[in-house]
């Protein structure tokens, strides 16, 4: 018999933030540092804006005029044939001349491009040609610049051309974009279609409209004030955006729709003294109340419903600084969702030298006593460090009471107090384990992919023989209190994510995941339907999208259609109305 719930569909993870909410300089560390001043982010927006803008103007009665002229003029070439083909001539000319100048322009970001192949023999080519009169030499770059565009702009076959020789050149010579720079390409489009949009109110009503009546959707702003990529300008900074969601909760219709929770970043803590203030003078009791500031003005006077923390920005989810709210929200149930997915928003800044190795956890060392030292953490490009912030495993330092009596070690006396530490032996008076936290985007398709292709490593059967517990992660046998390092290592270097989060989810009460994102990815429904379908993994899978961030592989329609469709009414009731439930209230 299907479940049959009143609840209202929630949709548990959404952004309507605006373009000019991103720092200027996203392209940091993904081109060349001279280049990333170049593509900036405001003036990509500003010339989206335009093209919208004249776009639009075809509608007007007067473009529509110019168009029937040029349809005219059209019909009319078509029937002097002679005149006909000189034009074509002369298009294939001037595209000819114009492949050549992009493919030249391209080859110029290539170390050495006579070494590979493909390009070897178009560069053979084009000496060809100049040799025999076929093709001239342009050395003005204006001229270079205007035939590009005379192709660009009103040559669509040539347009055409070119692209499709440029990528399969550039492909086969194996130095097209990766995959990560192709991602920031869709989000740089993504931000300028949204740009038109002059606040969130209104990309917030373009999401409801996509929805039955009576949808609500968790709505998480971002914070990038500190990921080192330029200043955002005073209107548009992280307290604008943040009013602006308090004042759509407050006013309108879309007020018992709209679920907005509070963007938390621990580097603002020290920075902005108004910002997380705490009575420290209750911390011995293991209180933790809050004091007149900006995070208490939203989360108790505008109530909102939760926080958002977003690690790859440069930060572990355990920072110091975080520690007496997450007590806070342990104890009040406040949710929290989190980043848990290898993405295109990262840290930009140059790598800190305490980056170098784990706060927390070690790995085995020979030639040291005892035999493990801090785990090392070698990647130095930006998008590939930032993993060691993002991994799941860092979670359980908030959940473990063992891993978190470590952490809570190296504190100040007041953080100390809060937990009830007395040493390193002695378990503490309190912990995080009732932490209730969501891991956004469930590690990401590709870790759901390794799972399934790991089909003869233990760890990742563990939720096989297992399935009531999963992995268990810090000790080798019942009868050992000693944390078993090893293992831990193991786990952060080697186990897939999805392996991880659901042994967490199965461990802890509180621990939730959401599906956005991945949802654009077909392959992953059987796979979701076997976890919806766990007793007690299914009561914490939560339906999201990403809106709009998503919008670049599938339509928000497509993915809620889809996803209606992959699933029975009772999968979709468990993840979309009753999980949500569970996660958002206390």
């Amino acid at each position: 018999m299907p479940l049959i719930s009143e609840k209202p569909v929630v949709n548990c993870h959404t952004h309507i933030f605006k373009g000019e909410h991103v720092p200027p300089y996203l392209a940091k560390t993904f081109v060349p540092r001279w280049l990333s001043f170049l593509i900036y982010t405001p003036l990509i927006l500003k010339l989206y804006k335009i093209c919208v803008k004249n776009k639009q103007e075809e509608y007007t009665g007067e473009a529509r005029e110019k168009k029937r002229y040029w349809t005219l003029l059209n019909i009319w070439l078509q029937h002097r044939k002679i005149l006909s083909l000189c034009i074509k001539l002369i298009k294939i000319v001037i595209t000819v001349h114009a492949l050549f100048i992009v493919f030249n322009w391209l080859a110029s970001f290539v170390e050495n491009p006579s070494q590979y192949f493909v390009l070897k023999y178009i560069l053979k080519l084009e000496g060809w040609m100049k040799e025999s009169y076929l093709l001239l030499t342009i050395t003005n770059p204006y001229i270079k610049v205007l035939l590009v565009a005379i192709v660009g702009l009103f040559i669509k076959s040539g347009r055409n051309f070119i692209i499709f020789i440029a990528k399969k050149a550039f492909k086969l010579a194996g130095i097209l974009p990766g995959k990560m720079t192709k991602d920031l390409i869709d989000r740089y489009l993504l931000l300028g279609r949204f740009a038109l949009y002059k606040n969130q109110s209104r990309i917030f009503g373009a999401l409801r409209d996509q929805y039955p009546p009576n949808t609500k959707f968790i709505v998480l702003p971002m914070d990038m004030e500190y990921m080192d990529a330029g200043n955002l300008k005073p209107k548009s900074t992280y307290r604008h955006q943040m009013q602006e969601l308090a004042d759509i909760k407050a006013n309108g219709v879309n007020k018992d729709l709209i679920l907005p929770f509070v963007f938390v970043e621990p580097r603002r803590i020290p920075n902005e003294h108004d910002y997380l203030v705490y009575d420290k003078t209750k911390f011995k009791t293991g209180q933790v109340e809050l004091e007149d500031c900006f995070i208490k003005t939203y989360i108790e006077d505008y109530k909102f419903n939760g926080f958002k923390i977003y690690p790859a920005l440069g930060y572990y989810p355990f920072d110091e600084a975080l520690l007496p709210l997450w007590k806070y929200a342990a104890d009040r149930k406040i949710p929290i969702m989190t980043h848990c997915i290898k993405g295109t928003i990262f840290y930009r800044g140059r790598k800190k030298a305490d980056w170098d190795k784990h706060p927390i956890f070690k790995e085995y060392a020979r030639n040291t006593e005892p035999k493990y030292d801090t785990l090392l953490l070698p990647e130095s490009k930006n998008k590939d460090f930032s993993i060691n912030f993002t991994h799941p495993l860092n979670y359980l330092v908030l959940l473990k009471e063992e891993l978190l009596r470590i952490k809570v070690s190296t504190c100040s006396k007041d953080i100390q107090d809060l937990f009830g530490y007395k040493d390193l032996e002695t378990p503490m008076d309190r912990d995080l384990s009732r932490l209730k936290v969501c891991l956004a985007h469930f590690g990401g398709e590709d870790q759901w992919e390794k799972y399934l292709e790991k089909d003869r490593y233990h760890y990742s059967n563990a939720l096989i023989k297992n399935p009531n517990h999963g992995i268990e992660f810090l000790y080798t046998d019942e009868n050992t209190k000693d944390i078993s390092w090893t293992k831990l290592e193991d786990c952060w270097k080697k186990v897939d994510w999805y392996s991880i989060i659901c042994s967490m989810m199965l461990q802890h009460e509180n621990v939730y995941a959401d599906i956005s994102y991945i949802l654009h990815d077909d392959g992953i429904f059987d796979l979701l339907r076997q976890t919806i379908n766990h007793p007690v993994l299914g009561r914490k899978v939560l339906f999201g999208t990403d809106f709009y961030v998503v919008r670049n592989h599938k339509a928000e329609k497509n993915l809620l259609v889809q996803t209606q469709g992959n699933l029975t009414d009772d999968e979709f009731i468990k993840i979309a109305q009753l999980n949500p439930d569970n996660y958002l209230y206390n």
